[in-house]
């Protein structure tokens, strides 16, 4: 499969049935038609001064979510809360304070038409809130990243998502290795109701 059919919108028969797994797996699913339409349905689901986490996304960057998160007053941002620890005396305290916040606001790479949602990651930071440490997890998915099944979104990762994520940390970072996945987490099923909501959106978003 080729770089661009990764990065192709998927249909609204693909969508629904995605929808319809993810539920049947304990996910909070929905369909919004673009972008703005998630972003304000992510505000209406974060309540004023709740502690939220935005953790590193394309996706959320777009949207001015983090920006909102992180500068607004609204909330209570945990990144704020970590850029004013100090790493070599507070390493322990600040994993902590990431690995459980309230909220955690994020993407993920891949999503299948079976229900299973698939977060690759290089320093694996994000995936202990997303895996079970915050109460409350809201993810903006963009459609182009549904795929048929775990083995397939495995692929998406490595083939599509893996040279696009080297290419911004060359860039951001001003280094020469590109990223690399380090750790990837696979959920099959959520067992608390309500834990984890994700919002498809019917537009490219991130990659």
């Amino acid at each position: 499969m080729s770089m661009k059919k990764w990065g192709e919108l998927s249909s609204d028969e693909s969508i629904a049935k995605t929808i319809e797994a993810l539920k049947a797996n304990g996910i909070d699913a929905m369909v919004v038609a673009n972008g703005e339409e998630a972003k304000k349905k992510v505000l209406e689901l974060l309540p004023k001064g709740a502690e939220v986490m935005n953790m590193s996304s394309v996706t959320i960057d777009t949207l001015g979510l983090a920006k909102e998160i992180n500068e607004s007053g609204k909330f209570d941002s945990v990144k704020n809360k970590l850029s004013k620890m100090d790493r070599k005396t507070q390493k322990l305290e600040m994993q902590r304070i990431g690995a459980a916040p309230q909220y955690a606001l994020g993407s993920v790479h891949a999503v299948t038409e079976d229900g299973k949602v698939i977060i690759a990651s290089n320093t694996g930071s994000q995936l202990p809130a997303y895996a079970y440490g915050s109460s409350h997890v809201i993810w903006v998915v963009g459609a182009q990243k549904i795929t048929k099944n775990v083995d397939e979104g495995t692929r998406r990762v490595y083939e599509y998502v893996l040279p696009l994520e080297s290419k911004r940390a060359n860039k951001a970072y001003n280094i020469t290795t590109g990223s690399f996945v380090s750790k990837m987490l696979i959920i099959n099923k959520e067992r608390l109701p309500g834990r984890l909501t994700l919002i498809l959106v019917k537009e490219k978003l991130g990659f």
